[in-house]
């Protein structure tokens, strides 16, 4: 199926939509829907998931990589990191979503938004929205994972928030290597500077991670970007 635009900036177009004509979401949803030829929102959330750039993305990622989203604010970095769960929990692997930035709620309706349902998956989704979120703990939560486990940090610069936990690029070696010592795969969800935005190109690169304090970019095996257009993996 072909999209005049990126799902998440369809989602964006609804939700101006409705503030603009004061209607629920759901109905803005479907009207968007309408004019991409589909008769609701899940119809069309379910006809992109069948051919979703995250089930291609998915496919070439191995255990033990540590994945890099990055995209400047509502163009759909979490709801691509949340498609590349689905990815997983399809193939019958587990995924785990450690969110500092959103409810249980919030993250059900992004899964819903893509048109899946995630107690459709059982066992193979867990969902922590802890406050203590850092490195240790989701080490400490992840010590039973099984090998090709999907793992979603949402996001990276909230792991330094706290002042207690250690610093950002000690927190996210020792998740490299138990992504390495466990077989499991990381997707980091990053902002991006606004300085991008001040820049003739079209992507983001590495070099537009937001950096509160120093981190070894290399550490991340694969990047995915996001623009007002499209998605570079």
């Amino acid at each position: 199926m072909k999209l005049t635009a990126p799902v998440y900036h369809l989602k964006r177009k609804a939700k101006a939509l409705s503030r603009e004509r004061s209607i629920p979401l759901n109905a803005a949803l479907d009207h968007v829907a309408k004019s991409e030829g589909c008769d609701s929102w899940s119809l069309l959330a379910a006809r992109h998931a069948a051919s979703s750039p995250a089930k291609a993305f998915y496919q070439q990622l191995t255990p033990g990589d540590l994945v890099l989203i990055g995209a400047r604010p509502g163009l759909g970095k979490t709801l691509m990191a949340l498609e590349l769960a689905v990815e997983a929990m399809k193939a019958g692997r587990h995924s785990s979503v450690f969110t500092l930035e959103y409810t249980e709620k919030q993250v059900f309706d992004r899964f819903r938004t893509l048109g899946t349902d995630p107690t459709s998956f059982g066992g193979l989704l867990a969902l922590d929205c802890s406050d203590a979120i850092n490195a240790a703990y989701i080490a400490e939560t992840l010590k039973t994972a099984a090998s090709g486990t999907l793992i979603v940090v949402d996001y990276l610069q909230l792991l330094d928030q706290r002042r207690e936990s250690p610093a950002l690029a000690e927190q996210v070696s020792m998740l490299k290597s138990l992504a390495r010592a466990k077989g499991l795969i990381f997707v980091f969800v990053s902002q991006i500077s606004r300085a991008y935005e001040q820049r003739d190109q079209n992507f983001p690169t590495l070099e537009d991670v937001r950096l509160p304090n120093p981190l070894d970019l290399t550490l991340f095996d694969r990047t995915c970007f996001l623009n007002d257009s499209g998605v570079r993996f």
